[in-house]
């Protein structure tokens, strides 16, 4: 008699026990630790502060903000590029107990005040500007429409000086009160990620959620005190603030911060003077650094690991990354912001095939499985399905939005991810498609239904589909397919890019155009986008871009 099949499914088990603490004792524990070690390095000030001096930045934080009445489970906004305040806030607010919003610097008017109604955001903490965008005036232009945003302060103003020395002068001993009231389990973040009905959606995180989840992915890099962790992946996501900088507190390692936002020379430049062990990036951001003229002038012999991970990683640019950037011990991280954001990794004894060319096994103390997306019923090994995860990582839901929650979180608390996978004998996962039709342009979760919605404001759009196609650089672009109102000109890309310019982040701006009398159809009236993909793939003489392998 034969054996069934084998199950997709697979648990992490682990000799190393999660962890109990909430965000600000697991820092205070540290510090404690490690003692005068080095916590955080911005390069681009040539500011530094040793763990004892991280505690009292963030101490002084958190008392400000107190001081401002902000009480638990209130929710902060935090709308500012990578830099030293932005972890101020982050472990602040998590030692008041307040729930961190974190907002896409790239985000335009109407996104920003949808997540500062979305989320009741009664303080916000915002840098003046960035890449050429006034958030002054941004806030000002919304604030009218967010009748819970009671404080706005602006770095680098009197007002943020003012709350830092509050704060310094302040009781710590308020703070141990404060603690005494948090559970890990509390909501500590709202991370807005892409909704496919034109709004993002707020997955809410916890301590435990987020500790954890770095805590272990740290282990899975091998972190002690000794490395130093070069992140110039964005803080407002879980890979900058999560896996970046509660990795590295979690373990006494450095953080080490080499632009306000991604710099391929600048991100080399902080590897080699700050001498880091291991370096962070979306497969965009590798593919830039390796593009330098002058890459072979960098010293990374320091490099030891690091991690690829947010898009699909091309093979051939996870072996560049060992060969040329020293990085042996490199690894691939798989998951997404519900999940804290990781599921599955690539340990430093896989073989390079595997390191190279799938996203690893299950990671410790959660649970993968890969389902028949019509019944649910797990597949056999080998089969391709939907991707499941359950465990400590798994959100909270999204933050006021149970039915959209009920729609990805399933009664036994499996989250369904929407993306396909296939689970092999020993456990390894390779992610070969996505059941919706959600784009990753360079790291960036894009919802073609959002931009869809907001082209049909276009007064010469009737109709709009927005599809990803295959692209070198980003792994995937955004094209748009429009059918016009009888009459109208032609709408050229140079056009609509224009019309979008200012009203949506750049990385939801299409990059393709086609004017079309009508779209591909099913038999039932549905678009087949994947048709679309097909035939602008062939117009566009995308064929190579699209033959590239990814894990």
């Amino acid at each position: 008699m034969t054996a069934p099949a084998l199950p997709s499914y697979s648990s992490g088990t682990s000799t190393v026990p999660l962890l109990g603490d909430t965000i600000g004792d697991d820092l205070d524990r540290t510090a404690a630790r490690v003692g005068d070690h080095e916590a955080l390095v911005e390069c681009a000030t040539g500011r530094r502060w040793t763990y004892p001096e991280l505690v009292a930045e963030v101490d002084a934080c958190a008392l400000g903000l107190d001081a401002l009445g902000v009480a638990k489970g209130d929710r902060v906004g935090i709308w500012a590029p990578n830099c030293a305040e932005w972890v101020f806030v982050q472990y602040g607010t998590a030692k008041l107990g307040a729930v961190l919003v974190t907002i896409n610097p790239a985000y335009r008017t109407h996104e920003l005040s949808y997540v500062l109604r979305q989320a009741g955001i009664s303080v916000l903490v915002a840098a003046p500007e960035f890449k050429g965008s006034d958030y002054r005036a941004m806030v000002e232009e919304v604030r009218a429409d967010c009748p819970a945003l009671r404080e706005v302060v602006v770095l680098g103003d009197p007002q943020w000086q003012q709350l830092l020395e509050t704060g310094r002068a302040g009781d710590r001993a308020r703070l141990v009160e404060r603690a005494a009231q948090l559970s890990p389990d509390d909501p500590i973040n709202i991370q807005y990620t892409s909704g496919t009905t034109g709004f993002p959606k707020g997955a809410t995180l916890t301590h435990h959620n987020l500790l954890n989840n770095a805590f272990f992915v740290g282990e899975g890099c091998g972190y002690t005190e000794a490395d130093r962790v070069c992140i110039p992946v964005p803080y407002y996501h879980c890979f900058g603030m999560g896996m970046g900088n509660l990795g590295c507190t979690s373990h006494g390692a450095t953080m080490v911060v080499p632009a306000p936002g991604f710099d391929p020379a600048a991100t080399l430049r902080a590897v080699q003077e700050e001498r880091c062990t291991s370096l962070y990036g979306v497969p965009t951001m590798f593919i830039a650094e390796l593009a330098l003229p002058d890459f072979g002038s960098y010293d990374l012999s320091s490099l030891r690991t690091g991690i690829m991970a947010g898009s699909p990683c091309p093979v051939e640019v996870m072996k560049r990354v060992v060969d040329e950037m020293g990085m042996a011990e490199v690894t691939i991280c798989y998951g997404m912001t519900e999940t804290s954001p990781v599921s599955t990794q690539t340990g430093a004894e896989d073989d390079l095939d595997r390191r190279t060319s799938t996203v690893g096994r299950v990671h410790p103390h959660l649970e993968v499985k890969v389902v028949d997306p019509r019944t649910g019923l797990t597949v056999p090994r080998g089969q391709t399905g939907e991707f499941c995860t359950r465990g400590y990582s798994v959100m909270l839901g999204y933050w006021g939005e149970p039915e959209k929650t009920a729609e990805v979180l399933d009664a036994a608390r499996w989250m369904h991810t929407g993306d396909l996978a296939v689970m092999d004998d020993a456990g390894y996962l390779n992610i070969v498609g996505r059941i919706k039709d959600m784009v990753i342009r360079g790291g960036e979760n894009v919802y073609p239904r959002e931009i869809e919605e907001f082209l049909f404001t276009h007064p010469d759009v009737v109709e709009a589909q927005v599809i990803g196609v295959p692209d070198a650089r980003f792994g995937e672009e955004l094209m748009a397919w429009v059918r016009l109102r009888d009459g109208a000109e032609h709408l050229t890309a140079d056009g609509l890019r224009a019309f979008c310019a200012g009203k949506l982040a750049h990385y939801k701006v299409p990059r393709y155009v086609k004017v079309v009398d009508a779209f591909p159809m099913t038999v039932t009236g549905k678009v087949r986008k994947v048709e679309m993909r097909e035939v602008s793939i062939e117009e566009l003489g995308l064929q190579a871009e699209a033959a590239v392998r990814n894990a």
